[in-house]
């Protein structure tokens, strides 16, 4: 059982931007802290047989060089590796490239905080149009994966996944997701009129807000 307003209330979001070859990237980032070692959120985040027991299949090379294919998502290379503190590889999907940096901290003798950026150059229409949540929201979604199984040690069933995005708890967990994306974006400096009708749009690609059985109102938006 997922209880919502505690997985939403231990992540904390924010939005940023960075210079890079292009000129300014978008940052988007998460964070959680988890009750289990360093070593543990490691292997949880590169082992490929224990990332399909929270997150997607993943074929490949789980190494500094290696590349990597997520079932049915993105896919990329492995740029930096330094267990167990962190790692960066690019980020794949729809002809676009963007990157991801992950990075752990040992917070205490069995304290983790995991941290996740997903930088990307964004054109003004596309961000405009959805903010920080088109990501923001499959990252929060992921990590609700990712603390069931290091909570309890066991496999998350996808089909039960999918079950519970459908549900009025899973769609919940969606507004309430994208109300965190809407703050974080004010500020980072965002209108607020304007914050709010991206984060609107985001929560209607991502089903949250409708009523329990009424689809989707198509696929989550992507800004890689």
């Amino acid at each position: 059982m997922i209880d919502v307003s505690h997985q939403i209330d231990a992540v904390r979001r924010q939005v940023g931007t960075r210079a890079g070859k292009r000129g300014e990237a978008r940052v988007v980032t998460v964070r959680q802290t988890y009750g289990v070692t360093r070593d543990e959120v490691w292997d949880a985040c590169t082992s490929a047989r224990r990332i399909p027991r929270w997150f997607l299949p993943v074929s490949g090379q789980l190494r500094l060089g290696g590349t990597y294919q997520l079932e049915g998502n993105a896919g990329g290379t492995v740029e930096r590796c330094d267990p167990p503190r962190g790692f960066a590889a690019t980020w794949e999907f729809g002809g676009e490239v963007s990157w991801i940096e992950v990075r752990l901290t040992a917070v205490a003798e069995a304290v983790t905080r995991f941290e996740l950026a997903h930088i990307a150059y964004v054109d003004g229409d596309r961000w405009a149009e959805y903010g920080p949540g088109a990501v923001g929201v499959g990252w929060d979604l992921g990590l609700v994966g990712l603390a069931t199984h290091l909570s309890s040690g066991r496999s998350v069933d996808p089909k039960e996944s999918m079950a519970w995005l459908a549900s009025a708890d899973g769609r919940r967990f969606v507004t309430l997701s994208s109300e965190g994306w809407y703050r974080a974006s004010l500020a980072a400096g965002e209108p607020e009129e304007a914050a709010r009708e991206a984060a609107a749009r985001t929560t209607a690609a991502y089903g949250g807000g409708a009523a329990a059985g009424e689809p989707a109102a198509g696929d989550p938006p992507t800004v890689a």
